[in-house]
Protein backbone atom coordinates (compact mmCIF):
# COMPACT_ATOMS: atom_id res chain seq x y z
CA UNK A 1 0.00 0.00 0.00
CA UNK A 2 1.24 3.62 -0.76
CA UNK A 3 0.45 6.27 1.26
CA UNK A 4 1.32 10.42 0.41
CA UNK A 5 -0.43 13.61 -0.16
CA UNK A 6 -1.11 13.96 -3.68
CA UNK A 7 -2.48 17.87 -4.77
CA UNK A 8 -6.05 17.58 -6.22
CA UNK A 9 -8.34 20.33 -6.91
CA UNK A 10 -5.73 22.72 -6.27
CA UNK A 11 -4.67 21.88 -2.54
CA UNK A 12 -3.00 18.28 -0.87
CA UNK A 13 -5.28 15.53 -0.53
CA UNK A 14 -4.12 12.49 1.67
CA UNK A 15 -4.03 9.65 -0.87
CA UNK A 16 -3.41 6.15 -0.41
CA UNK A 17 -3.30 3.23 -3.32
CA UNK A 18 -2.93 -0.98 -3.12
CA UNK A 19 -1.72 -3.30 -5.96
CA UNK A 20 -2.93 -2.85 -9.20
CA UNK A 21 -5.33 -6.61 -9.82
CA UNK A 22 -7.95 -5.24 -11.85
CA UNK A 23 -10.58 -2.70 -12.54
CA UNK A 24 -10.13 0.75 -9.89
CA UNK A 25 -12.46 0.87 -7.12
CA UNK A 26 -12.90 3.48 -4.48
CA UNK A 27 -13.03 3.59 -0.85
CA UNK A 28 -14.79 6.81 0.39
CA UNK A 29 -15.07 6.91 4.23
CA UNK A 30 -17.81 8.07 6.54
CA UNK A 31 -18.17 11.74 7.79
CA UNK A 32 -15.59 12.91 10.61
CA UNK A 33 -13.57 9.26 10.31
CA UNK A 34 -11.29 8.60 7.58
CA UNK A 35 -9.70 5.59 5.43
CA UNK A 36 -8.36 4.05 8.60
CA UNK A 37 -11.05 3.43 10.55
CA UNK A 38 -13.02 0.50 7.92
CA UNK A 39 -10.29 0.13 5.20
CA UNK A 40 -9.45 -3.24 6.45
CA UNK A 41 -12.98 -4.31 6.53
CA UNK A 42 -13.66 -4.04 3.13
CA UNK A 43 -10.41 -4.69 1.05
CA UNK A 44 -10.84 -8.49 1.49
CA UNK A 45 -13.26 -8.36 -0.63
CA UNK A 46 -12.24 -6.29 -3.46
CA UNK A 47 -8.08 -6.22 -2.94
CA UNK A 48 -7.15 -9.47 -5.23
CA UNK A 49 -9.27 -8.68 -8.47
CA UNK A 50 -9.30 -4.97 -8.11
CA UNK A 51 -6.93 -1.68 -7.85
CA UNK A 52 -8.10 -0.33 -4.63
CA UNK A 53 -7.81 3.26 -4.21
CA UNK A 54 -9.37 5.54 -1.21
CA UNK A 55 -8.56 9.43 0.20
CA UNK A 56 -8.73 11.30 3.65
CA UNK A 57 -11.66 13.81 2.03
CA UNK A 58 -11.09 17.52 2.98
CA UNK A 59 -11.34 18.01 6.82
CA UNK A 60 -10.85 14.77 8.14
CA UNK A 61 -8.56 11.99 8.60
CA UNK A 62 -4.79 13.33 7.36
CA UNK A 63 -6.25 16.18 5.15
CA UNK A 64 -6.47 19.67 6.43
CA UNK A 65 -9.72 22.12 6.18
CA UNK A 66 -10.87 24.42 3.55
CA UNK A 67 -13.79 26.95 3.76
CA UNK A 68 -17.09 24.44 2.81
CA UNK A 69 -15.29 21.67 2.88
CA UNK A 70 -17.63 19.63 5.26
CA UNK A 71 -21.02 20.17 2.99
CA UNK A 72 -21.87 17.59 -0.14
CA UNK A 73 -21.29 19.64 -3.10
CA UNK A 74 -17.74 20.57 -1.81
CA UNK A 75 -17.43 16.56 -1.31
CA UNK A 76 -18.81 15.30 -4.54
CA UNK A 77 -16.71 18.18 -6.85
CA UNK A 78 -13.61 16.71 -4.92
CA UNK A 79 -14.13 13.02 -5.87
CA UNK A 80 -14.85 14.02 -9.43
CA UNK A 81 -11.51 15.89 -9.80
CA UNK A 82 -9.50 12.53 -7.57
CA UNK A 83 -11.20 10.04 -10.09
CA UNK A 84 -10.00 12.67 -13.10
CA UNK A 85 -6.64 13.46 -11.59
CA UNK A 86 -5.66 10.28 -9.69
CA UNK A 87 -7.87 7.09 -10.84
CA UNK A 88 -7.80 8.10 -14.24
CA UNK A 89 -10.34 5.46 -15.12
CA UNK A 90 -14.12 4.79 -14.40
CA UNK A 91 -14.15 3.16 -10.87
CA UNK A 92 -16.49 1.50 -8.37
CA UNK A 93 -17.37 3.47 -5.91
CA UNK A 94 -17.66 1.80 -2.21
CA UNK A 95 -19.54 4.49 0.39
CA UNK A 96 -19.80 3.89 3.92
CA UNK A 97 -22.56 6.26 5.67
CA UNK A 98 -21.65 9.86 4.17
CA UNK A 99 -19.37 8.58 1.57
CA UNK A 100 -22.60 6.38 -0.25
CA UNK A 101 -24.23 9.60 -0.11
CA UNK A 102 -21.36 11.23 -2.30
CA UNK A 103 -21.20 8.30 -4.47
CA UNK A 104 -24.58 8.86 -5.44
CA UNK A 105 -23.91 12.19 -6.31
CA UNK A 106 -20.63 11.56 -8.57
CA UNK A 107 -23.01 8.44 -9.96
CA UNK A 108 -25.51 11.38 -11.26
CA UNK A 109 -23.46 14.02 -11.98
CA UNK A 110 -20.47 11.98 -13.84
CA UNK A 111 -21.71 8.87 -14.68
CA UNK A 112 -19.10 8.04 -17.36
CA UNK A 113 -16.54 8.10 -14.55
CA UNK A 114 -18.87 5.45 -12.50
CA UNK A 115 -18.93 1.95 -13.12
CA UNK A 116 -20.85 0.91 -10.01
CA UNK A 117 -21.67 2.06 -6.28
CA UNK A 118 -22.16 0.36 -3.10
CA UNK A 119 -23.71 2.70 -0.08
CA UNK A 120 -23.19 1.74 3.11
CA UNK A 121 -25.57 2.99 5.51
CA UNK A 122 -26.33 5.67 3.22
CA UNK A 123 -29.50 8.58 2.85
CA UNK A 124 -30.30 10.31 -0.09
CA UNK A 125 -32.11 12.56 1.91
CA UNK A 126 -31.47 14.47 5.45
CA UNK A 127 -35.07 13.44 6.61
CA UNK A 128 -34.19 9.80 6.24
CA UNK A 129 -31.69 9.72 9.11
CA UNK A 130 -33.27 8.36 12.92
CA UNK A 131 -32.75 11.17 15.74
CA UNK A 132 -28.99 11.17 17.21
CA UNK A 133 -28.54 11.93 20.37
CA UNK A 134 -26.73 15.94 20.09
CA UNK A 135 -23.54 16.91 21.20
CA UNK A 136 -23.04 17.71 24.35
CA UNK A 137 -19.08 19.26 23.68
CA UNK A 138 -17.32 16.09 25.16
CA UNK A 139 -14.73 14.38 23.15
CA UNK A 140 -13.01 11.15 24.36
CA UNK A 141 -9.72 11.23 25.12
CA UNK A 142 -8.61 8.58 22.85
CA UNK A 143 -10.62 10.97 20.01
CA UNK A 144 -8.51 13.48 20.67
CA UNK A 145 -5.84 11.92 20.98
CA UNK A 146 -6.44 10.49 17.22
CA UNK A 147 -7.12 13.87 15.65
CA UNK A 148 -3.98 15.66 17.49
CA UNK A 149 -1.65 13.13 15.65
CA UNK A 150 -3.16 12.83 12.54
CA UNK A 151 -4.86 16.08 11.57
CA UNK A 152 -3.08 18.97 10.22
CA UNK A 153 -5.55 21.14 11.98
CA UNK A 154 -5.56 22.43 15.22
CA UNK A 155 -6.83 20.39 17.92
CA UNK A 156 -9.72 22.66 19.30
CA UNK A 157 -10.93 22.18 15.58
CA UNK A 158 -12.16 18.93 16.30
CA UNK A 159 -15.25 20.14 18.51
CA UNK A 160 -16.20 22.75 15.95
CA UNK A 161 -16.04 20.15 13.27
CA UNK A 162 -18.72 18.58 14.78
CA UNK A 163 -21.00 21.06 15.46
CA UNK A 164 -20.74 21.72 11.69
CA UNK A 165 -21.19 18.36 10.33
CA UNK A 166 -24.48 17.71 12.63
CA UNK A 167 -25.51 20.77 11.08
CA UNK A 168 -25.12 19.76 7.99
CA UNK A 169 -26.42 16.41 8.44
CA UNK A 170 -29.79 18.11 9.69
CA UNK A 171 -30.38 19.65 6.35
CA UNK A 172 -28.06 17.92 3.74
CA UNK A 173 -28.21 16.00 1.23
CA UNK A 174 -31.70 17.05 -0.39
CA UNK A 175 -32.02 14.46 -3.12
CA UNK A 176 -35.70 13.20 -4.34
CA UNK A 177 -36.88 9.87 -5.86
CA UNK A 178 -36.44 11.63 -9.45
CA UNK A 179 -33.24 12.53 -9.22
CA UNK A 180 -31.99 8.91 -7.94
CA UNK A 181 -33.50 7.27 -10.87
CA UNK A 182 -31.64 8.89 -13.08
CA UNK A 183 -28.66 6.59 -11.63
CA UNK A 184 -27.50 4.68 -14.62
CA UNK A 185 -25.15 2.11 -12.99
CA UNK A 186 -25.77 -0.54 -11.09
CA UNK A 187 -25.89 0.21 -7.04
CA UNK A 188 -26.08 -2.38 -4.17
CA UNK A 189 -27.80 -0.60 -1.56
CA UNK A 190 -26.65 -1.98 2.30
CA UNK A 191 -27.76 -1.27 5.45
CA UNK A 192 -27.84 -2.74 9.38
CA UNK A 193 -30.95 -4.47 10.09
CA UNK A 194 -30.89 -1.46 13.33
CA UNK A 195 -29.26 1.09 11.19
CA UNK A 196 -29.61 4.85 12.00
CA UNK A 197 -30.87 5.21 8.08
CA UNK A 198 -34.82 4.09 8.59
CA UNK A 199 -35.82 0.92 6.80
CA UNK A 200 -38.37 2.46 4.84
CA UNK A 201 -35.50 5.28 3.75
CA UNK A 202 -33.39 2.66 2.62
CA UNK A 203 -35.93 0.42 0.75
CA UNK A 204 -36.97 3.81 -1.22
CA UNK A 205 -33.42 4.41 -2.35
CA UNK A 206 -33.05 1.13 -3.56
CA UNK A 207 -36.65 1.20 -5.17
CA UNK A 208 -35.75 4.83 -6.55
CA UNK A 209 -32.94 3.16 -8.30
CA UNK A 210 -32.94 1.41 -11.83
CA UNK A 211 -30.41 -0.74 -11.49
CA UNK A 212 -30.56 -1.58 -7.33
CA UNK A 213 -30.13 -4.25 -5.08
CA UNK A 214 -30.70 -4.44 -1.86
CA UNK A 215 -28.88 -6.51 1.05
CA UNK A 216 -29.78 -5.92 5.23
CA UNK A 217 -27.44 -7.28 7.05
CA UNK A 218 -29.25 -9.02 10.04
CA UNK A 219 -28.17 -8.10 13.80
CA UNK A 220 -26.31 -5.17 13.52
CA UNK A 221 -26.62 -1.54 13.50
CA UNK A 222 -25.07 1.20 11.08
CA UNK A 223 -21.30 -0.13 12.50
CA UNK A 224 -22.58 -3.67 10.44
CA UNK A 225 -19.03 -3.34 8.11
CA UNK A 226 -16.78 -3.81 11.51
CA UNK A 227 -20.10 -5.43 13.22
CA UNK A 228 -20.14 -8.34 10.38
CA UNK A 229 -17.27 -7.92 8.11
CA UNK A 230 -17.23 -11.44 6.76
CA UNK A 231 -20.94 -10.97 5.74
CA UNK A 232 -20.54 -7.80 4.16
CA UNK A 233 -17.22 -8.62 2.35
CA UNK A 234 -19.24 -11.65 0.89
CA UNK A 235 -22.22 -9.58 -0.28
CA UNK A 236 -19.70 -6.77 -1.92
CA UNK A 237 -17.83 -9.33 -3.40
CA UNK A 238 -21.02 -11.19 -4.92
CA UNK A 239 -22.07 -8.23 -6.57
CA UNK A 240 -19.29 -6.70 -8.19
CA UNK A 241 -18.11 -9.76 -9.81
CA UNK A 242 -21.63 -9.87 -11.81
CA UNK A 243 -22.71 -6.93 -12.17
CA UNK A 244 -25.50 -7.51 -14.92
CA UNK A 245 -29.34 -7.02 -14.15
CA UNK A 246 -30.61 -9.97 -11.84
CA UNK A 247 -32.77 -12.01 -13.79
CA UNK A 248 -34.51 -13.85 -10.75
CA UNK A 249 -37.31 -16.69 -11.18
CA UNK A 250 -39.88 -14.79 -9.41
CA UNK A 251 -39.79 -11.60 -10.16
CA UNK A 252 -41.77 -8.49 -9.28
CA UNK A 253 -40.24 -5.04 -8.95
CA UNK A 254 -37.61 -6.42 -11.80
CA UNK A 255 -40.77 -7.72 -13.82
CA UNK A 256 -39.26 -5.99 -17.55
CA UNK A 257 -35.59 -7.56 -17.02
CA UNK A 258 -33.33 -5.47 -19.04
CA UNK A 259 -29.93 -6.59 -20.46
CA UNK A 260 -26.94 -3.95 -20.05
Amino acid sequence: MLEKYLEVAGHQLYCYEWDNNGEAVVLLHGGLSQTSHWDAQVLPAIEEQFHPFAYDRTAHGFTGDRTGSLHFDYQVTELIAYLESVVKEPAHLIGYSDGGNIALLAAMKRPELVRSVVTLGANFHHSGTLPLPEFDGVISPEDQEEYNRTSPDAPDTLAEKIVRMIKIWKSEPTLTTKDLATIQCPVLVMAGDDDVIAHSHTIELFESIPLGQLAVVPGTSHGFVKEKPAITQVLIQDFLEDLSYPVTKMPIRRANPRME
